[in-house]
């Protein structure tokens, strides 16, 4: 039995068998490449899911980490340290907000919007007790807690996890008029991706998103964006619903804010809208802490030096380009924005999953979902060469 065969057998005999990974063991990572236990190099085209858009280990959030760690670790929210605020003061200019809740994973921070738009629609807007609804879109993917999982529309997120928590309405995702004819007096917000990624990048159309924002201001409900996967770059702007005039009265982030080493993650919004919690309505122990506030300092201060938002659009337009001009009867589609994108293979094509293990061969490492769809989410910090790669790669990989 391989090394590589060992360590993949004792973790699946000690661990729970909720994912089903690619057969590859990794030791190391630097920028957009991932090592094996062998010393075979790949490119890392997941980067987490999104979490990594500064490159692996990236030297500025390493040392910013490092450098907190001989300093301070964890206070808690029962007294002030000296990191929170400084964080917090550069998340708000970073993305525009005058206020910011720290969280930890992107799970909560999506349950935090939950009970901002409930209290906040009991308490100023007059919902009625108990009767507050949000809208959500059907393929949503915002996390896996009980309440979440109960408004997905996945049967393998939620199937088996009931009773479901109520007060959430599924719709479609990309209709307007759906949206429209779901609103009724007990609705606090409407909860959206701006992509669908764990759908398999599901973009909507042209002034969906501007027009779902002016939909909950003409009916007064809050328009609360889920940019965890999405924000910091990924799409080709600071956050994808900059692409149009659709800015969101709760914007919620995670992943690339901790850079990859740490998980960070809140929810923006205008003081009219935090103001909603007071001491003892809403908390975290690790949130804000003196680690957390310093990698995602040092995560932002990377992404805005490094001018990671432009890079993504010029690449991902390059990438996108590529991958479009391969003539091959196996390809349906490819679709995206900026460097997050999707080739959705035709059913008779086979499982998108075999098309993984084939790039993994030739050291490309992607992820399938649905069946059909491979998802491709590059660090933002790699080179024009090797998105050339990654195309040749899969050309050849599709025969």
């Amino acid at each position: 039995m391989s090394r590589t065969q060992e360590l993949i057998s004792i973790a699946e005999e000690y661990g729970a068998h909720n994912y089903h990974p690619l057969p590859v063991v990794l030791s190391r990572s630097e920028g957009p490449w991932v090592w094996d236990i062998d010393g075979k190099r790949y490119l890392d085209c997941l980067s987490a899911y999104s979490a990594v858009n500064q490159g692996h280990r990236h030297p500025r959030i390493v040392q910013a980490l490092k450098d907190q760690l001989d300093r301070l670790d964890l206070t808690s929210r029962a007294f002030h340290n000296d990191r929170m605020g400084g964080f917090l003061k550069k998340l708000c200019e970073h993305t525009g907000f005058q206020s910011a809740l720290p969280m930890n994973t992107g799970a909560e921070a999506v349950e935090t919007a939950i009970k901002l738009a409930r209290r906040y629609a009991y308490e100023r807007r007059g919902v009625q007790k108990d009767k507050a609804e949000i809208i959500v879109c059907r393929e949503n993917f915002h996390g896996r807690t009980t309440t979440i999982v109960g408004f997905s529309s996945d049967p393998s997120a939620h199937g088996g996890y009931g009773p479901v928590t109520p007060g959430f309405i599924l719709i479609p995702f990309d209709d307007l008029d759906a949206l429209e004819a779901a609103i009724n007096k007990n609705t606090a917000a409407f909860l959206v991706e701006p992509i669908q990624g764990e759908a398999g990048v599901k973009v909507p159309k042209d002034g969906y998103l501007a027009g779902a924002r002016k939909k909950c201001t003409d009916y007064g409900i809050l328009f609360m964006l889920d940019e965890v996967q999405t924000g910091f770059g990924r799409t080709g702007k600071r956050f994808c619903y900059m692409h149009e005039d659709a800015r969101p009265d709760v914007l919620i982030v995670g992943k690339a804010l901790g850079g990859g080493l740490y998980p960070v993650s809140a929810v923006l919004a205008d003081k009219k809208y935090m103001d909603i919690f007071t001491p003892g309505t809403h908390g975290s122990t690790f949130g804000g802490n003196p680690l957390a506030s310093a990698v995602g300092t040092a995560a932002l201060e990377v992404l805005e030096d490094e001018k990671l938002d432009e890079r993504s659009a010029r690449l991902g337009k390059r990438f996108m380009d590529g991958l479009r001009a391969i003539r091959s009867p196996k390809i349906k589609e490819v679709r995206g924005k900026g460097l997050l994108v999707a080739i959705e293979l035709k059913k008779e094509a086979g499982p998108a999953y075999d098309l993984c293990l084939k790039l993994k061969e030739r050291g490309i490492l992607v992820k399938d979902t649905h069946q059909t769809t491979i998802r491709f989410a590059p660090a933002l910090t790699i080179d024009e060469k090797d998105l050339d790669m990654i195309v040749a790669s899969v050309q050849d990989a599709l025969g």
